[in-house]
């Protein structure tokens, strides 16, 4: 139990703090003492692309074809630098793991057609940040009518963002009790004769989303954020045009890459066999994959250091 001195303390320290925290909010130039932020995070992470989804066909870039099951974990590192009151730019640094997994659904083709993937996402962008809510007018004690009106700066940030960033992606499948990268194996015959040429593991994204932010005090601010990236790959997924003739690529790349290409479940006669014409049945379609994260990030500012003045030596 607190004796009764250690409780005056203990609460002149928080009506200090409160005290210091209000004029500091008050202030209109308070952003420019504290320009510079670190921050990290964690939150969750989903993919949309040709894999699993909801049960009936899919529909690009619709939010009802995630597989909420495979939601996984993501985390953020990053720097934030306020170029104006409001206006900031901030560099990224994320990391996430997607899945996907056609037996999760029962839209009959894609539950048929049996594909499964995981990846490790590492992936670094430049932002800018838009704040739509961060000051507000009024008077220090709220007295209606006053004509002198005193700026009082809100701990409230509401903001949107767009850039740029690049990431990594190795999607794998199981076979067996092993993790196979399916790049190398070429499923759909990318790299071999009469196939499609080789996909890159690297590729450009474009961020943007929207978040909240609250400054608990001077230095520390905590705030949830929703982040869409849209690619410019379909091969996240390892997934993209037409199946590959297996004979060929049994010979090109053995007896795991022909189960990984096509582990089909044999429900749907002739699903994954070539079309009359003689080209290879459609295994998935040409749209850009896409991911999405949502996280919780807790920020703390670094004050601005101040300039010194020179004094004229005459």
């Amino acid at each position: 139990m607190l004796r009764p001195l250690t409780l005056v303390i203990v609460l002149c320290i928080l009506l200090a703090h409160d005290r210091v925290s209000a004029q500091y909010f008050n202030s209109p130039t308070a952003w420019k003492k504290y320009r510079n932020e670190i921050y990290f995070g964690g939150g969750v992470g989903n993919f949309l692309g040709d894999l699993g989804g909801r049960d009936k066909v899919g529909k690009d870039y619709s939010y009802a074809d995630l597989e909420l099951s495979l939601t996984r974990p993501s985390a953020t590192f990053g720097y934030r630098y306020r170029l104006a009151k409001n206006f900031g730019w901030r560099t990224d640094f994320n990391y996430m793991r997607l899945w996907g997994k056609d037996a999760l659904t029962q839209e009959r083709f894609r539950h048929n057609r049996n594909l499964s993937f995981r990846t490790n996402i590492y992936e670094i962008s430049t932002n800018l940040e838009f704040v739509l809510n961060i000051s507000k007018g009024g008077n220090m004690y709220h007295i209606k009518n006053t004509r002198k009106r005193r700026f009082k700066s809100s701990n409230h940030y509401i903001y949107l963002f767009g850039g740029i960033g690049a990431f990594y992606f190795n999607p794998k499948a199981q076979f067996g009790n092993n993790w196979y990268a399916l790049q190398p194996l070429s499923t759909e015959g990318q790299g071999l004769p009469n196939g499609p040429g080789k996909y890159y593991r690297f590729s450009i994204s474009l961020p943007f989303g929207a978040g909240y932010r609250y400054s608990i005090s001077r230095e520390w601010t905590i705030g949830i954020e929703y982040n869409f990236r849209k690619t410019f790959t379909d091969y996240i997924d390892d997934v993209h045009g037409s199946y590959y003739d297996p004979a060929t690529l049994y010979q090109q790349k053995g007896a795991v890459a022909v189960a990984l290409a096509d582990p089909s479940l044999g429900l749907i006669p002739n699903a994954t066999a070539p079309n009359g014409d003689g080209s290879g049945a459609q295994r998935g379609d040409k749209q850009m994959d896409s991911y999405l994260s949502l996280e919780v990030k807790i920020g703390y500012m670094l004050k601005t250091k101040k300039r010194k003045k020179t004094r004229a030596k005459f």
